[in-house]
């Protein structure tokens, strides 16, 4: 836990810090002792001042923002709330898919289900997603597509509902995919790739990627 900052930091600045969430690490404790590791619990071990701004998923990778004062938690969480932040994922999904679109349909928690989310076109509010194909190849003697996904809106489990919705679950998927799906990856291959947004005090545009891992 020690090496955490060492080993996931991308970037710090005064009012905020970048860094890599792995994949199978909550962004924030969870209820009950057994969930109470997290990406905040390591930070703020290690910086008091940590802030939250923003999740992923527990099984989601890449790139998470968290402020260091309170100017950068209020302007950065408000771009996140205003939709001026740019996020883009990677993910590898089951089959062939080509071209490129927009997925518009809303996404609810299923309360008969817990934690699973469903689409509900009846719901008022949107989800959207941009989605664009950028290449195809068999991973273990199956076809899968390697797409980037751009969530306009940012519902829970919104990407991973989507591209169930789309035919093609996200591989590895616990939740939304086939059992033999899920056993094609040891891990979900869904992964924050890109964020940017602008500085909290100079209103500078910054612009941060993190590899993918898949």
């Amino acid at each position: 836990m020690s090496n955490f900052l060492t080993e996931h930091l991308i970037h710090r600045d005064v009012d905020f810090m970048i860094v890599h969430k792995p994949a199978g690490l909550l962004s924030v404790p969870g209820k009950g002792e057994a969930l109470y590791d997290s990406v905040l619990t390591r930070l703020t071990a290690l910086e008091p001042k940590t802030l939250l701004i923003h999740r992923l998923d527990r099984d989601t990778s890449g790139i998470l923002v968290f402020a260091l004062t309170r100017l950068g938690q209020n302007k950065i969480s408000r771009q996140f709330q205003e939709r001026q932040t740019k996020k883009i994922y990677q993910a590898l999904v089951v089959g062939k898919l080509t071209g490129q679109g927009e997925i518009n349909i809303p996404v609810i928690y299923d309360e008969t289900r817990p934690p699973l989310h469903i689409v509900d076109e009846s719901h008022k509010k949107p989800a959207i997603t941009h989605w664009e194909v950028l290449e195809q190849f068999e991973l273990n003697g199956h076809w899968v597509t390697r797409v980037q996904l751009t969530p306009i809106t940012g519902r829970a489990h919104q990407l991973r509902v989507h591209m169930q919705y789309l035919g093609h679950p996200i591989v590895g998927d616990t939740l939304y995919a086939s059992a033999e799906q899920q056993t094609w990856s040891d891990r979900l291959c869904l992964h924050a790739y890109q964020l940017d947004f602008y500085h909290p005090y100079t209103d500078k545009q910054l612009h941060f990627e993190c590899a993918v891992p898949f």
